[in-house]
């Protein structure tokens, strides 16, 4: 029925359903024409900028497993510096503590020395102060034996041989009866 119509209204109009062949000539010139263009300049870019972005991926997840990688072995090389830097402080700690102990021995070592030698000088002195005390008690007591036997006996001992004599004995007596037995009495 179209051509039909299309007939009726004559050959002089145009039919707008179909296209003239100089149109068709044309659109396909066009249609080739951007079909190179396309194929020679726009889709190698295309391909080209495709395989830059596809290598800056792959190449950037294989620098990401490249840097996860050392990291990696980085942290495993902090972690072994960790233990051997804990492993060296205890060590240090120990050989401390062990000095500290070495020297407090030392410290109380020396103390004892110097305790004994204090001891030692003061028994020294102490008993050299002892033996000058029972000189001059002896002499003391002499003179007063004397005294107290020249009173009881009546007579003067004045001579200094006999009165040497007596000490000497009274002296000696007291020696052997020794010290605990004048605390006795």
């Amino acid at each position: 029925m179209l051509i039909y119509l299309a007939a009726e209204a004559g050959e002089t109009e145009h039919n707008p359903i179909i296209p003239l062949w100089q149109e068709l000539v044309l659109g396909s010139i066009a249609f080739a024409l951007i079909c190179f263009v396309l194929m020679k300049f726009v889709f190698p870019r295309m391909e080209q900028t495709f395989r830059a972005r596809v290598d800056a991926i792959e190449g950037g997840i294989k620098r990401a497993e490249e840097a996860q990688a050392e990291a990696n072995q980085l942290l495993e090389q902090y972690r072994a510096q960790l233990a051997e830097a804990r492993t060296e402080a205890a060590r240090i700690r120990d050989e401390a503590r062990a000095d500290a102990e070495g020297i407090r021995q030392d410290v109380l070592a020396k103390a004892r020395e110097e305790s004994d030698r204090i001891i030692a000088a003061g028994n020294d002195q102490l008993n050299a102060q002892r033996e000058s005390i029972l000189r001059q008690l002896r002499t003391e007591v002499g003179t007063l034996a004397v005294d107290l036997a020249s009173r009881i006996v009546g007579e003067s001992l004045a001579d200094e041989a006999r009165s040497r004599g007596t000490v000497d004995r009274f002296i000696s007596e007291l020696d052997t009866t020794g010290p605990s037995a004048g605390r006795r009495r």
